[in-house]
């Protein structure tokens, strides 16, 4: 059975019940109030009659006479259907299930209507039975019970009606989800469902159609990867074999050089492999780490003692901003130092000579902001929120043998430590005003 069926029918029923239990107890009710009307009026009717009777007569003798001809009495068999008590509960005219001289409950007395002549009371009116209703009354109670089936009937088909559309209403966009769905199934991720409305179904269609985006953008970046690792991989091993085959053959002396050639493709081969390994073990959430608390000034000063030496070689000055305050982060200082590594070869790289590279460290709040500004050639900013991603280039046209050797894997690497300490990276550029490195920790 389908959801539109399920649903309509779960209203039905629903309609059904409710409507039924409101047309009973309306109807009920209805004749009830009805019936005390018709009593009550009756009973005001009967008092007013009986005080006359008595004020003419000055006894209750021969009352019955007069109501026996009276249409209060028409339809019960000319049995007198109320009694006349005293004010102490003496039955004096005796009617239906009462007798002359008996006397009555409290209650029952008091639920009496009392007859006043003169002010004084000469009795207490004691109905016995209701008085069947007149034709008229029939009739009236009747077009309204009719009326009150017809409402029922008429709630019903429109509850029907509303609850057909109201089904089709929910279970479009998850008609539309599901096909969807299979078509991404059979390999089609360029699916998109609107998003109609903005309670729980339009949150899961928002939330399918980023789902489907990630999905596809995730697939282009391992098809891309793949075809990234299948060319970075090519070429040092291209190198290799080339020159193993020209050595072997005679074509190249086994000189130290030659050697050389190949044992550095090897050793890139190696750093490639090892990047790509590090990357696999940190999707897999297996990356092996160990956590400790480390004073933030003194390891990025550290980190600038290491890297003095590279720095000058290639005329970079590289300047340490320390935070003016003490500094402590959970940190993994192998894995940490390796993050940050990866950003200032970066910053090396694409720094020209006699430029200058800057570490800093500051408090922001409850937070650590670590950042690594160069002064080199910088990217436009849509291509800053990109060098995050494997094999990344800026310049597709580059090679690696530009690149200095690296895997395009380093920063990718660098991501991953980052999130592995609840932190948090990203860059910052323009063409020709350099790059900014930001990383934001949790501080102690």
């Amino acid at each position: 059975m389908k959801l539109t069926t399920k649903l309509i029918l779960a209203i039905l029923v629903v309609s059904l019940f409710s409507t039924g239990v409101i047309a009973l107890f309306t109807r009920i009710s209805t004749n009830r109030e009805f019936n005390r009307f018709v009593s009550d009026k009756y009973k005001s009717e009967l008092v007013s009659q009986i005080a006359k009777y008595y004020q003419e007569k000055q006894t209750w003798d021969g009352v019955e006479a007069l109501f026996d001809r009276d249409r209060f009495n028409a339809d019960l068999d000319r049995r007198l259907f109320f009694s006349i008590a005293d004010t102490s509960g003496n039955i004096l005219v005796a009617g239906e299930n009462h007798r002359i001289g008996e006397k009555i409950k409290a209650g029952e007395l008091n639920a009496g209507a009392k007859i006043q002549v003169e002010e004084k009371t000469v009795g207490v009116l004691i109905i016995n039975a209701p008085p069947n209703r007149n034709p008229l009354e029939d009739q009236f109670i009747h077009r309204i019970n009719n009326s009150i089936l017809l409402g029922a009937i008429g709630t019903i088909i429109l509850a029907f009606i509303l609850g057909a559309i109201l089904s089709r209403t929910i279970t479009r966009p998850i008609r539309e989800l599901t096909k969807a769905t299979h078509e991404i199934a059979n390999g089609k991720f360029d699916q998109q469902v609107p998003v109609r409305s903005r309670d729980e179904i339009g949150d899961l269609a928002a939330s399918f159609n980023k789902m489907n985006d990630d999905l596809a953008r995730s697939l282009n970046l391992r098809k891309q990867m793949t075809a990234d690792i299948a060319h970075e991989l090519r070429t040092p091993l291209s190198l290799i074999i080339g020159h193993a085959e020209a050595v072997h053959d005679g074509v190249l002396p086994p000189s130290a050089e030659n050697f050389e050639i190949i044992r550095e493709e090897a050793e890139r081969l190696e750093n490639l492999v090892n990047d790509l390994r590090t990357l696999s073990l940190a999707d897999a959430g297996e990356l092996s780490a160990e956590f400790q608390p480390v004073e933030i000034n003194k390891f990025l000063s550290d980190i600038q003692s290491h890297y003095l030496i590279p720095f000058s070689s290639r005329r970079v000055t590289l300047d340490l901003e320390a935070a003016p305050v003490f500094l402590q982060a959970n940190l993994d200082p192998i894995r940490f130092s390796q993050a940050l590594t990866n950003i200032l070869d970066n910053a090396l790289r694409h720094t020209p000579e006699g430029g200058r590279v800057v570490i800093s460290a500051k408090q922001i709040g409850d937070e650590i902001e670590i950042a690594i500004a160069d002064n080199g050639e910088g990217i436009a900013p849509e291509e800053a929120a990109r060098i995050f991603d494997r094999f990344y280039r800026t310049d597709e046209s580059r090679t690696r043998d530009h690149d200095a050797g690296g895997s395009g894997l380093g920063l990718a690497i660098t991501k991953s430590i980052i999130e592995m300490h609840k932190g948090k990276i990203w860059a910052e550029s323009e063409k020709g005003k350099g790059m900014r490195m930001v990383i934001r920790l949790a501080a102690l």
